[in-house]
């Protein structure tokens, strides 16, 4: 099944300069001062309301859904750390993305893809690279509750954010946490330490953000989709991402411009549900800094795909708020249930931009 939509922009800037231009870092007002927590205070268990023998795990982790009844209570207590990961030829193979309990891939100038990788369950030591924020970051992961970190941004993006009370982490604004590496060159070579992240946000454990079928239960993606094998998508012509289901792995594999997407360990990238949703972009206007790209998901709604398992579902979505999860349903009105295990939301542009774009599901 292939879709795709035709795009244009009546006032689109010359695309080479916004690349340049929308990573720069105008003076910005001072972040205020955030008391550093060692460690998370421990917070009760919240026990999934089910039947003892329906196949549901008494305590979840919040992000995947996956069993958590085993684990530590600081580490169930800790915040979600979302963090701005650079995803152009220049910046691959990252680092530790594999261990995020979500990914959202996003639109940015040219059509190249950056991506927002939360971690909350499996927290590696060393994340990156880390790179620049984008105003709808905030609208992206906002649910989350936890803190937003990137490396800087346009003062007014900077600004703008900080308003609305996300707590953010950044280079430019006097966070740290964050180190560059010899092997490659600026900006491409910043990392992140997510040990010292947790040391500047007092941020508590995040809600669930999706529903989930168990042991015992029957997906509605798996029981009412279409079997589906590989996923290929185009955002531009310097984005290619893909998704091809591995039977023996139960697992969608990643791969970008037709090859394995591999972090820097060898280890190809993989998620148990790709989420892709139909976004509008609209481009910010000049005054202040350079017009970038803005993907709108607060407050709007459309269409897209889930494939969980080796099925596919047509899907309808909505977003309340900056601080409202995304609600994904069946056309019918009911929750889509994913497997538990981490997921990919692919953000992709349908209106707002001047290239094509389409998602190739077969």
């Amino acid at each position: 099944m292939r879709t795709s939509r035709a795009l244009s922009l009546s006032a689109l800037a010359v695309v080479t300069s916004l690349v340049a231009a929308a990573c720069s870092s105008p003076d910005v007002e001072e972040a205020p001062a955030v008391t550093a927590t060692a460690s998370p205070t421990p917070v009760e268990r919240t026990a999934v309301p089910a039947a003892p023998d329906d196949g549901i795990p008494d305590v979840v982790w919040p992000l995947t859904g996956a069993d958590a009844t085993k684990a530590d209570e600081a580490d169930l207590a800790r915040a979600a750390l979302s963090i701005k990961i650079e995803n152009s030829s220049d910046a691959r193979p990252q680092q530790n993305v594999q261990n995020a309990d979500i990914v959202f891939e996003e639109y940015v100038e040219a059509g190249i893809s950056r991506l927002i990788a939360v971690y909350q369950s499996d927290v590696p030591e060393t994340v990156g690279p880390v790179r620049s924020m984008r105003p709808m970051d905030k609208n992206i992961m906002g649910s989350m509750g936890g803190p937003l970190i990137f490396s800087g941004a346009q003062g007014r993006f900077i600004n703008a954010t900080r308003d609305t009370g996300q707590e953010m982490i950044a280079q430019d604004t006097g966070g740290y946490g964050f180190f560059r590496t010899s092997d490659r060159s600026a900006p491409h070579n910043l990392y992140g330490t997510p040990a010292d992240f947790y040391e500047q946000t007092d941020a508590t454990a995040p809600d669930q953000q999706f529903a989930y079928a168990y042991e015992g239960q029957t997906s509605n993606v798996v029981d009412e989709g279409k079997k589906v094998s590989a996923i290929d998508i185009s955002m531009s012509q310097y984005s290619h991402p893909g998704w091809r289901w591995d039977a023996d792995e139960a697992s969608w594999m990643r791969i970008e411009g037709g090859e394995p997407h591999t972090q820097d360990d060898g280890t190809q990238l993989n998620a148990e549900n790709v989420v892709m949703l139909w976004v509008t972009v609209q481009y910010t206007s000049s005054s202040g800094g350079s017009s970038v790209p803005e993907t709108l998901v607060a407050g709007e709604s459309g269409t897209g795909y889930v494939a969980a398992g080796d099925s596919m579902v047509e899907v309808e979505w909505s977003k309340a708020g900056q601080f409202d999860p995304f609600v994904i349903t069946t056309p019918a009105g009911e929750d889509v249930e994913l497997v538990p295990g981490n997921t990919w939301v692919e953000l992709i542009p349908n209106k707002g931009i001047s290239n094509d774009t389409s998602i190739d599901i077969s």
